[in-house]
């Protein structure tokens, strides 16, 4: 079993960035699968980037794809969230989610996760 904790969201305007991270328990971070999803008020949880085990694929939701960049670093067991060039559409409550299991590309968007952080906030001012 694994642990997820999110932190980084906050307030900021249109364009600027924020950099959200998810540490996660244990010694086996290396052998999940990683995702970030986000869930806007009013609106289902969509998926928002995945990356596979051990760094080697990555998948973006088309309305992020080239100003989101997930990317993970298995001897801290995090997984970070760079966003760039935000936009008011970006406000959400991120989550990050783990599974013991492995993905390539577009199959990192559908994967089952088991596991959730409880989320952070993020607010883009326009």
């Amino acid at each position: 079993q694994v642990q997820l904790v999110e932190s980084g969201g906050g307030l900021v305007q249109a364009g600027g960035s924020l950099r959200l991270s998810c540490a996660a328990s244990g010694r086996t971070f290396s052998l999940y699968a990683m995702g970030w999803f986000r869930q806007a008020p009013g609106k289902e949880r969509e998926f928002v980037a995945g990356i596979s085990r051990r760094l080697i694929s990555t998948y973006y939701a088309d309305s992020v794809k080239g100003r989101f960049t997930i990317s993970r670093d298995n001897a801290k067991n995090t997984v970070y969230l760079q966003m760039n060039s935000l936009k008011p559409e970006d406000t959400a409550a991120y989550y990050c989610a783990a599974d013991r299991s492995d993905c390539s590309g577009d199959g990192c968007a559908r994967v089952k996760y088991d596991y959730w952080g409880q989320g952070t906030q993020v607010t883009v001012s326009s």
